[in-house]
């Protein structure tokens, strides 16, 4: 049994090459068999592109991953059906935490994980990147902020 679980996990597990990041969070990843896997990093989010440091947190992102082997390893699906992935480059280095460390991501708003917490509370503690700010509103209530501001369609 314990052999059948782990063949289930690494045949959720993919390698490519990322050739997109979308923004802080969101990349694409080109596959051996020429498929195309667009994936957010589960267990945080970075501001939105419209927000101050998205861009920040898009080109951090884009140092870190783009061009880059990368190994994905899914883990659910956000409530839009997005895809969640941890994601490792050269099968290592976690983009996550170098994201939080520079202060260009919050942990995620629901059940954040204990290991990436920590990160973030250096972060804040240090006031760097978003940290700077006084108050900084969280990519999960600018976009609930922004959806308010739509015109309502009958």
């Amino acid at each position: 049994m314990v052999l059948f679980s782990s063949a289930i996990v690494f045949a959720n597990d993919l390698q490519g090459k990322v050739v997109t990041v979308i923004d802080g969070n969101t990349i694409q990843i080109l596959c051996k068999n020429d498929e195309t896997h667009t994936v957010q990093l589960v267990g945080i989010d970075s501001p939105e592109l419209s927000q101050e440091y998205g861009e920040e947190s898009k080109r951090l992102l884009e140092k870190i991953v783009l061009g880059k082997k990368v190994t994905i390893s899914f883990k659910g699906k956000d409530w839009r059906g997005n895809p969640l992935a941890e994601v490792l480059v050269n099968g290592k280095k976690d983009p996550r935490v170098e994201l939080l460390e520079e202060g260009l991501a919050w942990t995620a708003e629901k059940n954040p994980l204990p290991d990436l917490e920590a990160y973030r509370t250096r972060a804040q503690q240090k006031g760097l990147g978003l940290w700077k700010q006084s108050n900084p509103t969280p990519p999960w209530t600018h976009r609930r902020q922004q959806t308010m501001l739509q015109p309502k369609t009958s």
